[in-house]
Formats: C-alpha cells, sequence, structure tokens
C-alpha cells in the first residue's frame, strides 16, 4: 500500500466533495472512511484511477452519512447527484484547499490549526507542540473550527498571512519532525510565489531553500542530529543557496520587511559564512533585534539569546536567557549549551540531561543525551 500516495490524493479528493457541496467537517470524515477502505481493499485490488476511485468511494460515504440525518425525499436527491465513476481529471487542488481551509469566518490560529491536521496530515500533538500549547487544547480548538465551518459556503477563500503560516508550520515539521513534509512545503510555496507578488510571500520561500539547503549534512550515517556549527558545509546545497539568497535580496529591496524576510536573512548569513567560527553573530543578532519588533515570540527571544551568547559571550547569553519563562521549549537545552560555553560543565551536563527528557523527538532526546555523556565523561578525566 503506497500510504505516500494516499496521502499526496487527499487534498484533491477533499476539495472535490466541497465543491460538490458537501461541509468541510462531513467530507473530511468520509475522505478518512474512503482512505481506511482503500487501505482494505487496494493491496488486493488495485484502482485504474485512483483518485477517481476515492473521489466515488468518499462521495458515497459522504450521502450515506447524509441519508442518516436527511428527510427521504432530501436523501433522493442526493443520489442523482453522485459522480460517475471514471478517471477523474488530474488537478493539484492543495494549495487551493489550503485557502479555503483559512476561511474569514476562523481565527487565523483556528484555520492553522485545522488545515495542519485536514491537509497537512499533521496530528494533534504535532500541532499543540508547535503552538506550545497542551494536546487538549489544540484538540478543543480544532473541534471548534471543523463546527464553526460546518455547512459554510466556502466562496470566500482566506487571506494570504494565515496560509503562509501554514505553509511554515508544515515545513517546520517536514523539516524536524516525524512528517516528512517539507519538499510538500516548498513545492506550494512555489506555486503560491508564482500567482502573488508579495515580499513575504518571496521571504518564506527564501527561508525554506536556506534551510532546506542544509538538510542533508543535519543528520550523520547513523541518524544522530549534526549541530551546525559541526555540520559539513561542503554537503550544503549551494544551489538552494543561491536561490534562495537572490529571492531575499529581491524581497528586501521592496523595503516591506516582514518576519520570514528577517528570519531568511538569518538563515542567509548562517549560509554565508565559510566556517561556523566566520560566522556574523552580531549582524544575527540585529535580525534577531528586528523579529523581536515584528514578532514579540517567546520562541524568537529564546533563539535571540543564543546568538547573543555567541556575540558578546556566554554569560551575555545567559542573562539574556534569564528574562524568558523556563517552561519554553528548548529553554532547558539552550541553557546547557551556554553554561558549556561559559565553562561550567557539571551544570552543563545535569541540563542536557535534563533536556534530554523534555525532548518532543527521539532524534533530539538522542542528541542532548549523548551530549550530556560527552561532559560527564570530560569531568571524570
Amino acid at each position: 500500500m503506497d500510504e505516500a500516495l494516499l496521502r499526496s490524493l487527499t487534498p484533491s479528493v477533499l476539495t472535490v466533495l466541497v465543491r460538490r457541496g458537501a461541509d468541510f467537517a462531513a467530507a473530511e470524515d468520509a475522505v478518512q472512511d474512503a482512505l481506511v477502505q482503500a487501505i482494505s481493499v487496494w493491496p488486493a485490488d488495485p484502482p485504474r484511477d485512483p483518485k477517481g476511485w476515492l473521489v466515488t468511494v468518499a462521495w458515497r460515504k459522504f450521502l450515506d452519512a447524509r441519508r442518516a440525518d436527511d428527510a427521504r425525499r432530501r436523501r433522493e436527491d442526493r443520489l442523482d447527484e453522485e459522480p460517475a465513476p471514471g478517471p477523474a481529471p488530474a488537478v493539484d487542488d492543495t494549495l487551493q484547499l489550503y485557502f479555503l481551509c483559512a476561511h474569514p469566518s476562523l481565527t487565523p490560529s483556528s484555520a492553522v490549526a485545522l488545515t495542519l491536521r485536514a491537509v497537512g496530515g499533521l496530528t494533534t500533538r504535532q500541532i499543540a507542540q508547535a503552538y506550545l500549547v497542551p494536546e487538549a487544547t489544540m484538540a478543543q480548538r480544532i473541534s471548534r473550527a471543523k463546527r464553526t465551518v460546518s455547512g459554510v459556503q466556502f466562496d470566500r477563500a482566506g487571506d494570504v498571512a494565515t496560509v503562509l503560516r501554514v505553509l511554515y508550520l508544515v515545513f517546520n515539521e517536514g523539516y524536524s519532525g516525524d512528517v516528512d513534509l517539507a519538499a510538500e512545503a516548498i513545492r506550494l510555496t512555489r506555486q503560491l510565489a508564482a500567482q502573488i507578488d508579495h515580499p513575504e510571500v518571496a521571504g518564506l520561500l527564501a527561508l525554506m531553500l536556506l534551510h532546506h539547503a542544509r538538510r542533508a549534512a543535519r543528520t550523520a550515517p547513523d541518524g544522530s542530529l549534526v549541530p551546525l556549527a559541526e555540520q559539513d558545509r561542503g554537503r550544503w546545497d549551494t544551489a538552494s543557496i543561491a536561490e534562495g539568497v537572490e529571492i531575499l535580496q529581491a524581497a528586501l529591496a521592496r523595503d516591506r520587511l516582514g518576519e520570514f524576510q528577517a528570519q531568511a536573512a538569518i538563515a542567509a548569513l548562517h549560509a554565508d559564512a565559510p566556517t561556523a567560527e566566520e560566522t556574523d553573530w552580531v549582524q544575527i543578532v540585529e535580525w534577531y533585534d528586528e523579529l523581536v519588533r515584528l514578532t514579540d515570540s517567546p520562541v524568537v527571544r529564546l533563539n535571540r539569546a543564543v546568538a547573543v551568547g555567541e556575540a558578546d559571550g556566554p554569560r551575555a547569553g545567559l542573562a539574556a536567557l534569564a528574562a524568558l519563562n523556563d517552561e519554553l521549549p528548548r529553554h532547558t537545552a539552550v541553557a546547557a549549551y551556554l553554561h558549556e560555553r561559559d565553562g561550567d560543565l557539571a551544570t552543563a551536563a545535569r541540563l542536557y540531561a535534563e533536556a534530554a527528557h523534555k525532548a518532543s523527538n527521539l532524534a533530539e532526546r538522542d542528541h542532548l543525551t549523548r551530549q550530556a555523556a560527552r561532559l560527564n565523561a570530560r569531568r571524570r578525566r
């Protein structure tokens, strides 16, 4: 069973059902039922036209559910609308579905959560981690969003800012999480940049390209994480870096700075340094100052503390870190790193071990555990 194929077809099938008049929540349920049936049926009897098969089965599932709630007259009217089986047009509706999920009837945060769940394929736990909220809170938010759009006519698309936020979070999950969605996020952002002339769309595309260019160097052959300072820069994708820098420079020249352009500028400074030691940390801190002004995000402030520690010394970084909530994800790991830079190996080792317990994925947990073991070994010499 090709699960990647099923995942790639889901947005288009969901869009077909919505266009045919299904409310979003019922359409999503019907598509999920069709996917379950596909997993059961396809291994023994694969269809010639997978998308057409899913559309037909999902629409029937939707009609079955509607018949349970509607009067007999409406049930029979709906039966006449069932699409005939046969090949379905090969149209990529994914980006359009992102806009539909970002409906004006939803708050931006709810629209993002709904899209990540329904279109991006992320779990509620993964979305909750991205938003720094408990999983139960995010589950309620997604449920409310589904109820809000249930029965709503999708005749007004959402705004670009919400769609950019969704694409950014999908890319981050694909880049650092358990589900590989980074390439899909780049593909959709390219489509959006071709359709919309906006510096923040360009900024997001540049940011994705610059981060993705380093992907091959982020892990060792055994799957362990390789920190940025230790990465083999010869493995970075120079073509993607050049493209990202060119796109970023054109966006910055328009003098309409946004958070994605600022993040891309930081990524470009890392990419421009021949070695980790030659990184222009002073300028990176300046860009983080711009990001704080634009977003006032605690995560941005956390990353800024690391940059301050590199530019002005670890104690300056620890002072910046002290002003932040120690419950922030990665706060303990950052504290460990800065204490190690300051020569306090005992505190650093303890904090690395503590951070490993809090890590959200296995690769990060293993990396932090190894850091703690490395420092403990050094202390025993």
